[in-house]
Protein backbone atom coordinates (compact mmCIF):
# COMPACT_ATOMS: atom_id res chain seq x y z
CA UNK A 1 0.00 0.00 0.00
CA UNK A 2 2.83 2.34 0.57
CA UNK A 3 4.58 1.99 -2.38
CA UNK A 4 1.21 2.48 -4.08
CA UNK A 5 0.62 5.94 -2.06
CA UNK A 6 4.51 6.80 -3.02
CA UNK A 7 3.80 5.78 -6.53
CA UNK A 8 0.64 8.39 -6.86
CA UNK A 9 2.11 10.74 -5.01
CA UNK A 10 5.21 10.92 -7.36
CA UNK A 11 2.61 10.97 -10.44
CA UNK A 12 0.42 13.50 -9.20
CA UNK A 13 3.73 15.97 -8.43
CA UNK A 14 4.51 15.28 -11.72
CA UNK A 15 1.09 16.29 -13.14
CA UNK A 16 1.60 19.81 -11.55
CA UNK A 17 4.82 19.86 -12.27
CA UNK A 18 3.86 19.64 -15.82
CA UNK A 19 1.01 22.09 -15.49
CA UNK A 20 2.88 24.82 -13.55
CA UNK A 21 5.79 24.57 -16.31
CA UNK A 22 3.69 25.43 -19.22
CA UNK A 23 2.23 28.80 -17.63
CA UNK A 24 3.87 31.92 -18.51
CA UNK A 25 6.19 34.45 -16.47
CA UNK A 26 7.94 37.68 -16.86
CA UNK A 27 10.59 36.74 -19.77
CA UNK A 28 10.04 33.28 -19.73
CA UNK A 29 7.39 32.47 -22.61
CA UNK A 30 6.69 28.64 -21.12
CA UNK A 31 6.81 25.37 -22.89
CA UNK A 32 4.75 24.60 -25.77
CA UNK A 33 3.11 21.50 -25.94
CA UNK A 34 4.15 20.03 -30.09
CA UNK A 35 5.40 23.75 -30.71
CA UNK A 36 5.72 22.34 -34.65
CA UNK A 37 2.56 22.40 -34.87
CA UNK A 38 2.44 26.34 -34.20
CA UNK A 39 5.99 27.02 -35.61
CA UNK A 40 5.41 25.83 -39.17
CA UNK A 41 8.61 25.58 -41.67
CA UNK A 42 7.87 29.38 -42.97
CA UNK A 43 9.15 29.33 -47.05
CA UNK A 44 10.51 32.67 -47.79
CA UNK A 45 9.85 33.55 -51.80
CA UNK A 46 13.01 36.50 -51.16
CA UNK A 47 15.38 34.65 -49.32
CA UNK A 48 17.03 30.90 -49.74
CA UNK A 49 18.85 29.95 -46.53
CA UNK A 50 20.57 26.42 -47.75
CA UNK A 51 22.38 25.86 -45.28
CA UNK A 52 20.57 23.08 -43.60
CA UNK A 53 22.13 23.32 -39.80
CA UNK A 54 21.79 27.24 -39.91
CA UNK A 55 19.53 28.01 -36.52
CA UNK A 56 20.38 23.96 -35.19
CA UNK A 57 20.12 25.20 -31.86
CA UNK A 58 17.00 27.07 -32.06
CA UNK A 59 15.45 24.20 -34.26
CA UNK A 60 11.98 22.29 -32.90
CA UNK A 61 11.39 20.76 -36.63
CA UNK A 62 10.38 17.39 -36.56
CA UNK A 63 12.38 17.23 -40.16
CA UNK A 64 15.66 18.28 -37.91
CA UNK A 65 17.07 20.54 -40.17
CA UNK A 66 18.00 23.94 -38.48
CA UNK A 67 15.61 26.44 -37.90
CA UNK A 68 16.22 29.11 -40.63
CA UNK A 69 16.74 26.65 -42.99
CA UNK A 70 14.00 27.67 -45.68
CA UNK A 71 14.77 26.33 -49.11
CA UNK A 72 12.55 24.27 -50.74
CA UNK A 73 14.71 20.92 -51.86
CA UNK A 74 11.39 20.14 -54.14
CA UNK A 75 11.76 23.03 -56.63
CA UNK A 76 14.65 23.75 -58.95
CA UNK A 77 17.24 25.59 -57.52
CA UNK A 78 15.74 25.47 -54.44
CA UNK A 79 13.48 28.00 -55.19
CA UNK A 80 10.25 28.35 -53.02
CA UNK A 81 7.85 29.57 -55.47
CA UNK A 82 7.59 27.77 -58.65
CA UNK A 83 7.27 29.66 -62.23
CA UNK A 84 4.12 29.08 -63.89
CA UNK A 85 4.36 27.12 -67.00
CA UNK A 86 5.59 28.60 -70.38
CA UNK A 87 2.99 29.97 -72.32
CA UNK A 88 0.15 29.54 -69.69
CA UNK A 89 -2.02 32.28 -68.19
CA UNK A 90 -3.06 31.71 -64.62
CA UNK A 91 -7.21 31.38 -63.96
CA UNK A 92 -8.75 31.61 -60.21
CA UNK A 93 -11.04 28.37 -58.95
CA UNK A 94 -13.91 29.89 -61.05
CA UNK A 95 -11.92 29.82 -64.29
CA UNK A 96 -12.03 33.92 -64.42
CA UNK A 97 -8.73 35.30 -66.58
CA UNK A 98 -6.69 38.78 -65.27
CA UNK A 99 -8.35 41.73 -65.94
CA UNK A 100 -6.27 42.87 -68.30
CA UNK A 101 -8.02 46.33 -69.39
CA UNK A 102 -6.35 49.54 -67.72
CA UNK A 103 -8.93 52.20 -65.95
CA UNK A 104 -8.48 54.50 -69.09
CA UNK A 105 -9.94 52.24 -71.46
CA UNK A 106 -13.60 52.20 -70.31
CA UNK A 107 -14.91 52.39 -73.80
CA UNK A 108 -13.54 48.79 -74.96
CA UNK A 109 -14.87 48.04 -70.89
CA UNK A 110 -17.97 48.78 -71.87
CA UNK A 111 -18.31 45.98 -74.48
CA UNK A 112 -18.00 43.48 -71.88
CA UNK A 113 -21.14 40.94 -71.24
CA UNK A 114 -21.31 39.08 -67.95
CA UNK A 115 -20.31 35.81 -67.59
CA UNK A 116 -23.01 35.00 -65.16
CA UNK A 117 -26.36 35.13 -65.76
CA UNK A 118 -28.76 36.92 -63.88
CA UNK A 119 -31.11 34.50 -61.74
CA UNK A 120 -32.75 35.26 -58.68
CA UNK A 121 -29.78 33.70 -56.66
CA UNK A 122 -27.42 35.62 -58.22
CA UNK A 123 -29.23 39.31 -58.25
CA UNK A 124 -29.86 38.26 -54.06
CA UNK A 125 -26.52 37.74 -53.32
CA UNK A 126 -25.69 41.20 -55.17
CA UNK A 127 -28.16 43.22 -53.04
CA UNK A 128 -25.78 42.10 -49.99
CA UNK A 129 -22.43 42.72 -51.83
CA UNK A 130 -24.05 46.23 -52.99
CA UNK A 131 -25.19 46.68 -49.20
CA UNK A 132 -21.47 46.01 -47.62
CA UNK A 133 -19.36 47.65 -50.03
CA UNK A 134 -21.54 50.53 -52.33
CA UNK A 135 -24.53 50.99 -50.21
CA UNK A 136 -22.17 53.66 -47.47
CA UNK A 137 -21.93 56.05 -50.88
CA UNK A 138 -24.25 55.46 -53.30
CA UNK A 139 -27.25 54.96 -50.81
CA UNK A 140 -29.36 51.80 -50.21
CA UNK A 141 -31.75 52.78 -53.07
CA UNK A 142 -28.44 54.01 -55.60
CA UNK A 143 -29.84 57.76 -55.23
CA UNK A 144 -25.99 58.48 -54.15
CA UNK A 145 -27.25 59.98 -50.13
CA UNK A 146 -25.21 57.46 -48.47
CA UNK A 147 -24.03 58.76 -45.12
CA UNK A 148 -20.59 58.69 -46.62
CA UNK A 149 -21.52 60.22 -50.26
CA UNK A 150 -22.93 63.09 -48.09
CA UNK A 151 -19.22 63.67 -46.98
CA UNK A 152 -17.66 63.04 -49.90
CA UNK A 153 -20.19 64.66 -52.34
CA UNK A 154 -20.89 64.01 -56.13
CA UNK A 155 -21.42 60.60 -55.87
CA UNK A 156 -23.32 59.27 -58.51
CA UNK A 157 -26.94 58.76 -58.63
CA UNK A 158 -27.46 55.36 -60.15
CA UNK A 159 -30.73 55.98 -60.79
CA UNK A 160 -30.60 59.65 -62.64
CA UNK A 161 -29.94 60.91 -65.98
CA UNK A 162 -27.24 59.04 -68.25
CA UNK A 163 -26.52 56.51 -65.39
CA UNK A 164 -29.61 54.33 -66.44
CA UNK A 165 -28.36 53.99 -69.62
CA UNK A 166 -24.86 52.83 -68.95
CA UNK A 167 -23.67 49.69 -70.17
CA UNK A 168 -23.04 46.87 -67.60
CA UNK A 169 -19.52 46.58 -69.08
CA UNK A 170 -18.97 50.14 -67.88
CA UNK A 171 -20.30 49.67 -64.39
CA UNK A 172 -18.20 46.30 -64.04
CA UNK A 173 -14.93 48.36 -64.67
CA UNK A 174 -15.48 51.21 -62.87
CA UNK A 175 -15.89 49.41 -59.67
CA UNK A 176 -13.09 46.97 -60.81
CA UNK A 177 -10.64 50.42 -61.68
CA UNK A 178 -11.72 53.39 -59.94
CA UNK A 179 -13.49 56.48 -61.96
CA UNK A 180 -13.26 60.16 -60.67
CA UNK A 181 -13.85 60.22 -57.06
CA UNK A 182 -14.63 56.50 -57.27
CA UNK A 183 -11.60 54.63 -55.85
CA UNK A 184 -10.83 51.05 -57.50
CA UNK A 185 -12.12 48.10 -55.90
CA UNK A 186 -10.85 45.31 -57.78
CA UNK A 187 -8.31 44.55 -54.93
CA UNK A 188 -11.06 43.77 -52.34
CA UNK A 189 -13.61 42.10 -54.74
CA UNK A 190 -13.17 39.50 -56.96
CA UNK A 191 -14.78 39.77 -60.50
CA UNK A 192 -17.52 36.85 -60.16
CA UNK A 193 -19.02 39.37 -57.27
CA UNK A 194 -18.62 42.66 -59.02
CA UNK A 195 -20.57 40.80 -61.86
CA UNK A 196 -23.41 40.01 -59.27
CA UNK A 197 -23.42 43.91 -57.79
CA UNK A 198 -23.84 44.93 -61.34
CA UNK A 199 -26.72 42.68 -61.93
CA UNK A 200 -28.19 43.81 -58.65
CA UNK A 201 -27.64 47.46 -59.96
CA UNK A 202 -29.11 46.76 -63.44
CA UNK A 203 -32.35 45.08 -62.44
CA UNK A 204 -33.10 45.87 -58.94
CA UNK A 205 -32.00 49.66 -58.78
CA UNK A 206 -31.94 51.11 -61.91
CA UNK A 207 -35.02 48.15 -63.08
CA UNK A 208 -33.02 47.45 -67.12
Amino acid sequence: MKIRHYINTIALAGLAFGIVSCGASGDHPGYEYAPQMYNSVAYEPLTQIKNEDEGQWLSSREDGKGEFFNSNPNNPHGMNMREPVENTVPRNNNGYLPYRLKAFELEKAAELKSPIEATDEVIAAGRVLYQQYCATCHGAGGEGDGKAGEVVGGVANLKGGAYIDLPEGHIFHVIMKGKGRMGAHGSQIPQERIWKIVHYVKQEIQKQ
